[in-house]
């Protein structure tokens, strides 16, 4: 998959340096360079995984966390605020010209075109029938994930199907889009291929669409049903758990460290799909703006990293379970030399002086007047816990400060926790493998692998909580607090001079000014001024 990167690319530059003037503007192809081996359109359907890639574990991410209590980037004495776009996020003031409301945007719409222009060469191409029709399958499937991505951010958004396009696209009801995304995933269902138990077949299924992807999507389309048509889908979502879970080549791995290492990939039996990154090419920044700066060369490399993102001590505070393993995959407190394998050695890290030990502390207090901003003295910033669940890659250059560990999006540890929740608001339990599956049975199958006491009175809070432990920084959190009716809670840092947002209408983004001022048919999502 990562080598398919580069083919796209080297596809895209030359297609970039045709110039003939007498090129149809619909398309860049022509007789002398139109797609025709396998290797032609395994590299043209590569755009859309680089593509993909560019921006889902960067600012796609961002504003699905920075807009929660999971992640933040404050500010140490003006460094780090950017325009302020970051505390935009995390008081929900962000404006209709945001950065990210842009680009993710246009990253998820330029997708979206993408997609629709290749099933178009796809269409026309001289493939045989069995080939085409996979390749177009495989295309519609990455084409709903990103119609899933703009419908959860953006709420009401044109719906695009087709390459070239004759008019301006017009808004449409989120209900709408919803119901585009669901008979396309219902329908590839059938079409795509499942998870093969032959290591080899896996290897190229990798970071591609499968059955499971398709159930796994529609789960939680379904679980957030109520947010996105206003009619709840709870049954819905069990019977999409229960056919990923029919596939028994999808299991749990044993350790939990072991998802979201530097060499993690195909080896992986609970990813169901995941966005390759390699450091080389395109690369996951959590290293890059989330670890410690001091702390590098502990780990083995000596580059330039960030000291500014973080998590709020209100979110760490979740990870008090005794014996839980996913407590480590937090930096708090004093440091130690790691061991290579998720635990640490009793070898102290030490600050320049050579003679203090780095100790990063939960706490992030603020100092006014500059708005969420720490201080930029060695203590604050230490102040912040760090995430280290996508442990640093040892193979991180100067050049590109990136991470090759791959993003998972949908895994199955994320399939119970929806099946769970799904049964506490009124779905019936089922049987799987002979086990009546209830909401503390899926949870402590989690429970169990995480090494932390099982739970026995669960209630939705409790449940949210714990996908909070499993899932942080995966990218749900938004997703999760909106669907619980807690979007809106605040928890103040200390002196802190400015205060959340509370209109509900924050709970999808704006329609970019920029777009609406291309296309006048779009039309601007409630509370945002023009």
């Amino acid at each position: 998959m990562k080598k398919i990167y580069l083919i796209a690319l080297i596809v895209l530059v030359t297609v970039s340096a045709c110039r003939k003037l007498d090129v149809s503007v619909d398309s860049q192809y022509v007789n002398g360079n139109f797609p025709n081996t396998t290797l032609d359109y395994a590299a043209l359907l590569g755009t859309m995984y680089t593509n993909l890639a560019s921006n889902y574990a960067i600012n796609y991410w961002r504003m699905q966390e920075l807009s929660t209590d999971e992640a933040i980037i404050p500010a140490r004495d003006g460094n780090f605020d950017d325009g302020g776009q970051y505390r935009q996020e995390h008081y929900h003031t962000w404006t209709y010209d945001h950065p990210y409301v842009t680009a993710i945007w246009q990253w998820g719409f330029g997708g979206i075109s993408n997609c629709n222009r290749l099933i178009s060469l796809l269409g026309a191409s001289k493939l045989d029938s069995v080939s085409k029709a996979a390749d177009i399958a495989e295309v519609r499937g990455v084409r709903a994930l990103y119609y899933f991505f703009m419908m959860d951010t953006y709420g009401n958004v044109p719906l695009i199907t087709t390459f070239p396009v004759d008019t301006l696209p017009s808004t449409q009801p989120r209900a709408k889009v919803f119901q585009f995304i669901e008979s396309e995933l219902l329908d590839l269902t059938k079409k795509l291929p499942a998870k093969s138990n032959v290591a080899a077949t896996n290897v190229l299924q990798y970071g591609h669409p499968t059955k499971g992807m398709a159930f796994a999507l529609l789960a939680k389309m379904y679980l957030n049903a109520t947010v996105y048509t206003g009619v709840s889908r709870n049954p819905e979502v069990v019977a999409m758990a229960d056919s990923v879970q029919a596939n028994t080549n999808y299991s749990l791995n044993t350790n939990y460290r072991d998802i979201f290492l530097p060499n993690n990939g195909p080896s992986i039996t609970e990813t169901i799909f995941a966005v390759p990154y390699d450091q080389q090419i395109a690369g996951n920044q959590f290293t890059r703006f989330g670890f410690f700066y001091y702390l590098a060369q502990a780990y083995g490399f000596n580059v330039g990293l960030s000291i500014a993102m973080s998590t709020t001590p209100e979110f760490y505070n979740r990870f008090n379970l005794p014996g839980d393993v996913r407590t480590k995959t937090w930096l708090v407190g004093p440091q130690y030399y790691p061991d290579g394998a998720g635990g640490f050695t009793s070898q102290p890290v030490y600050l320049p002086d050579g003679v203090t030990q780095v100790n990063i502390t939960p706490n992030l207090i603020l100092v006014p007047p500059k708005p969420m901003d720490l201080g930029n003295t060695i203590a604050s910033q230490s102040e912040g816990v760090r995430s280290i669940k996508y442990y640093p890659d040892p193979q991180i250059i100067q050049a590109t400060r990136l991470n090759g560990n791959d993003v998972p999006v949908f895994r199955l540890a994320d399939v119970l926790l929806m099946k769970a929740e799904a049964i506490m608001r009124g779905a019936a339990a089922t049987t799987v493998n002979g086990a009546l599956q209830t909401p503390e049975y899926l949870v402590n199958l989690l429970r169990t692998r995480a090494k932390a006491p099982a739970v026995t009175n669960l209630t939705l809070d409790t449940l949210l909580d714990e996908r909070a432990r499993e899932l942080s920084w995966e990218g749900w959190r938004r997703n999760d607090l909106i669907r619980f009716d807690k979007f809106e809670v605040e928890y103040p840092l200390p002196n802190d001079v400015l205060s959340m947002n509370k209109d509900i209408r924050r709970r999808i983004y704006p329609v970019p000014i920029t777009e609406i001022r291309l296309n006048g048919n779009l039309v601007q999502n409630p509370g945002y001024d023009q």
